[in-house]
């Protein structure tokens, strides 16, 4: 399977520098180019993308409100979304993880980095750079995290509820960043096992990914900042 995969950012020069990266794996290609939200939203639809590569801070609409809009449409349900910010000036990761996105990831990346983050995304199975990820929600969280209460109370997430006891064990792990083969090291089951947990938690939940599961758990006050 080729990855199709869409480039959204306002700088050309990085776009283009992007694009001979991707264009040059066998397994992926660039198939359009954006440097505006609205017109990834439209890109997207258009080219029928697997990943988009979306940059948060873009003139008119931002990638926030891009990722949200593709998260929002039934047909869309399949394309992943990664952040392209950095790690530590860039505290709206939050709520691009809240909007849908799969994952983020630093623009000085390595060139490697890069390509796993596209490969991880479209197969949908793991975080991506889950103790940045942790490190920047906690540190988001603490600040209050626009979640309206303060820290480690935790609010009510729906669905949260009906997770068994082993499902919310899961939850936890995920949200460390632990991928399902290394959960299920941890608690001795099969990998396919806890794939099974991971799901029907996606389901109960109605998570888009692993990544909203990572928000729900911290949200919930289920993990907790700095833990």
């Amino acid at each position: 399977m080729t990855i199709r995969v869409v480039l959204a950012d306002d700088q050309a020069l990085l776009r283009s520098a992007f694009r001979v990266l991707v264009d040059s794996e066998a397994d992926m290609e660039v198939v359009g180019e954006a440097s505006d939200g609205a017109a990834a939203v439209a890109v997207t639809r258009e080219r029928a993308a697997d990943v988009v590569l979306m940059d948060i801070r873009m003139p008119g609409t931002d990638g926030i409100a891009a990722t949200r809009a593709i998260s929002a449409d039934p047909a869309l349900g399949a394309v992943k979304v990664v952040i392209l910010t950095t790690f530590e000036q860039d505290e709206y990761v939050l709520q691009s993880l809240r909007a849908g996105a799969s994952g983020f990831l630093g623009k000085g990346a390595e060139p490697g980095e890069l390509l796993a983050a596209i490969r991880i995304a479209a197969q949908g199975e793991a975080l991506l750079s889950p103790v940045a990820t942790k490190g920047l929600i906690t540190k988001f969280l603490a600040q209050g995290g626009g979640s309206g209460g303060a820290v480690g109370e935790g609010r009510q997430v729906a669905g949260m509820d009906l997770l068994t006891g082993r499902e919310r064990e899961v939850l936890a792990l995920v949200a460390a960043g632990l991928s399902n083969d290394e959960i299920a090291g941890r608690l001795s089951v099969s990998p396919l096992t806890v794939k099974t947990h991971v799901n029907r938690t996606m389901s109960k939940l109605t998570a888009r990914d692993r990544a909203q599961l990572v928000v729900a758990a911290y949200e919930s006050g289920l993990v907790q900042p700095g833990s």
